[in-house]
């Protein structure tokens, strides 16, 4: 008998290449969260059962068969919103990886969870690599919301035994993501405008999403009571500079982008993570965010505009 993973937020980007992953690795998939799927693209993206619901307790509970693994995808993704949005920002981050740890302490106590949490705990990064032991002073409505969901994961493993772990994805890309930087800068670029918030010189670390999905399957195996935390990251952090140049350069742009000098509220100036804990685990990305970057390019040429 295969083992049954609950993955929520399954029709999000990231929901769905870690519901295929677990697909490919054996694993029998229940998908729940948003979303309107045929049974035929659910089964493409390795999801046997949808289900379109709200993150709550009592539609957890009507999940069967009962998961040996969560996977939370579920939940706001955008520090944006979260600044225009905070209440309803909270409702969709701690809340509903609370309504999780609730089902799991009742209704599936064996069951292994993991957290898609978010560099954004950390705050204001520095120029060096940041650890998982970092001093954690988010900025915006959003990484707080996802501090909280971090710490609701210690408190139910410390006082009830449920099986935790932790991943902070960096910054999560790859083709089909409709939404943040390079989708941005692919429709502005076409529309003509080449001006971007921001100096250039902030750096980010682009985690490709294959890669965020392997992790994700990966960290399945390291829940515990004790919640180990890992960063999701390449551990190289190009400046947004020289990734927006790629772009365009791929996209046969032929001027370089420019930038304002106005950084937009919530956004920190640097990102690097330091992997050495998921490397430990025997995880290592594989694309590199330049490989990346001409995949996107190609994508958005073919099928994105």
């Amino acid at each position: 008998m295969r083992n049954h993973v609950l993955i929520t937020g399954a029709a999000g980007f990231i929901g769905r290449h870690v519901a295929r992953r677990f697909r490919d690795g054996g694993w029998s998939v229940t998908g729940l969260g948003h979303g309107t799927w045929s049974k035929e693209e659910a089964r493409a993206w390795g999801i046997e059962d949808w289900q379109a619901a709200d993150i709550s307790f009592d539609a957890l509970s009507t999940c069967e068969p009962t998961p040996e693994a969560i996977i939370h995808c579920a939940g706001s993704g955008s520090v944006g919103y979260s600044l225009t949005n905070p209440y309803q920002d909270f409702h969709r981050s701690t809340g509903t990886v609370a309504e999780v740890l609730e089902y799991v302490r009742l209704r599936a106590p064996a069951a292994r969870l993991v957290l898609l949490s978010s560099a954004a705990v950390y705050g204001h990064g520095g120029i060096q690599a940041v650890r998982e032991d970092a001093p954690l002073h988010p900025v915006s409505p959003y990484g707080i919301h996802k501090l909280f969901g971090e710490s609701l994961c210690r408190l139910y493993g410390a006082q009830y035994g449920v099986a935790s772990t932790v991943v902070r994805l960096f910054s999560v890309y790859g083709t089909g993501l409709r939404k943040q930087l390079l989708w941005d800068a692919c429709s502005k670029a076409e529309s003509g405008d080449i001006v971007f918030s921001g100096t250039g010189d902030e750096t980010r670390d682009w985690l490709n999403v294959s890669d965020a999905a392997e992790l994700l399957f990966t960290a399945v195996e390291y829940a515990s009571p004790r919640c180990p935390t890992v960063n999701g990251g390449t551990g190289d952090s190009p400046t947004i500079r020289a990734v927006l140049g790629a772009l365009f350069q791929r996209l046969g742009i032929g001027v370089a982008p420019r930038f304002s000098g106005i950084a937009r509220a919530g956004d920190p100036l640097y990102y690097r993570a330091d992997v050495s804990a998921a490397r430990r685990w025997g995880w290592l990305a594989k694309v590199g965010w330049s490989e990346g970057i001409r995949s996107y390019a190609e994508w958005f040429k073919t099928r994105g505009s």
